[in-house]
């Protein structure tokens, strides 16, 4: 790649032979279990201009009827939302199934193909300042939106076509590899459900292992740690006492807690008055939740600073008996079907649902041996780590595409023409 400033044109949609349409109302009597795909903003993806086909809808309806012939899709229609959520930018690769109709919500622009590629157009309108632009664009009125006319004046730089295409071409190469690792995350995010569904409830055994689970009541092995009732208005940022608020604990994605490392709230220690302190293998309840899926919702801590962590307001900080239940282990207590259906079964409330100190001791689940348990959480941490890794890959890589666009959606930076051998 070289670096040249380019003083590209720029040109409106409709300079570059754009012809404008949009869906039509009154599809609802053509839905269907199957048939023709049927293009909704829900299909469009501001994070990439790929029409998202994980959750389509159908309808049926003769590809002759007039409305449907002028609404039909074709390879390279360039789509943009106009209403409500507007500015979202699609394009209509080989991928989209033929024939396939779009909503009122959705205008579809069908550009001169010798005056501009419509997928780099695509990229182009979807990056950062066209995508400013749109919000200047809409019409005004109780409902934001955009007209037809406004998406035919909708503008995008211009380089020579050959240099339209082979930049689009780099950007979508990198889309691929975007979307090829969304798809192995997916993956390994259901392999790891499933060692879980069949690892914490004895359904599999890991090789070694073929003693008999026992019923153990979890009360019999737990003390509870006083917890100290604050408000964030009472936090003080300059105390090094980490403070584990049960909000942090709903929000947070892992099932541990490094808290000497992690960034924590603070609070002073004469607020504190006789809470207890947190100690390594805790593991701290959020102790309501308006969701049913948040019952039981916990976080393991794995390691606790010199200068010590409390459990914060509407908090529960269990203390189990590590011959009973490992280190490692307890975090993935809150996914056993027996352990969340005995805390959903007991936990009182409508709206919110409250889980208590007594509700988690007359629990009673059979588990494996603390090896055994060991060897579970080790397994299910290694799963999680290839999960993370991907994560990370992902997110430069994403990184990466935005630099990108920013380079050669500019002409800041200028890809070289391929020459034949």
């Amino acid at each position: 790649m070289t670096s040249l400033a380019a003083p590209w044109p720029i040109k409106t949609l409709a300079e570059l032979g754009g012809r404008v349409t949009s869906g039509s109302r009154g599809w609802a009597s053509y839905y269907s279990d199957h048939g023709s795909l049927f293009v909704r903003i829900t299909n469009l993806d501001r994070s990439n201009i790929h029409i998202d086909l994980t959750s389509p809808r159908f309808v049926r309806i003769d590809p002759l009827n007039a409305e449907a012939a002028r609404t039909r899709l074709a390879p390279g229609d360039l789509l943009v939302s106009i209403t409500a959520d507007i500015g979202i930018i699609g394009y209509v690769d080989e991928s989209v199934p033929s024939p396939a109709y779009i909503n009122q919500h959705i205008a579809r622009v069908r550009l001169d193909p010798k005056l501009a590629d419509s997928r780099f157009v695509a990229y182009y309108l979807s990056s950062w300042e066209p995508q400013r632009r749109f919000v200047g664009s809409t019409d005004t009125g109780a409902k934001a939106g955009m007209n037809l006319t406004t998406v035919s004046s909708l503008s995008t730089v211009v380089p020579p076509v050959p240099e339209q295409k082979r930049i689009a071409a780099a950007l979508a190469d990198v889309d691929s590899l975007i979307a090829s690792l969304v798809r192995l995350i997916g993956k390994k995010v259901a392999i790891k459900q499933g060692m879980m569904q069949t690892l914490l409830t004895g359904e599999t055994r890991l090789p070694g292992f073929t003693e008999p689970w026992t019923d153990v009541r979890l009360g019999d092995h737990v003390t509870y740690v006083k917890t100290v009732a604050l408000s964030r208005a009472q936090l003080d940022t300059t105390s090094p006492l980490r403070y584990l608020h049960y909000g942090d604990i709903h929000t947070r994605v892992a099932v541990s807690l490094d808290a000497a490392h992690e960034p924590m709230p603070r609070v002073a220690a004469n607020l504190t008055g006789r809470a207890g302190r947190l100690r390594t293998g805790d593991l701290v309840f959020a102790d309501a939740s308006e969701d049913p899926d948040g019952v039981g919702k916990s976080v393991e801590i794995t390691a606790v600073p010199p200068e010590g962590a409390v459990p914060g307001l509407h908090t529960i900080a269990a203390r189990f008996d590590k011959t009973v239940l490992a280190d490692g282990f307890k975090a993935y207590l809150q996914f056993i079907p027996a352990f969340r259906d005995q805390l959903l079964r007991l936990a009182a409330g409508t709206k919110v649902l409250a889980t208590t100190r007594s509700n988690i001791s007359s629990v009673t689940l059979p588990l494996a041996s603390v090896a055994e348990q060991r060897a579970i959480a080790e397994a299910l941490r290694n799963a999680e780590s290839e999960i993370e890794v991907l994560r990370v890959r992902l997110t430069k890589t994403r990184s990466i595409k935005t630099g990108m666009m920013q380079q050669l959606l500019t002409g800041r930076t200028r890809l070289p023409v391929e020459v034949a051998s």
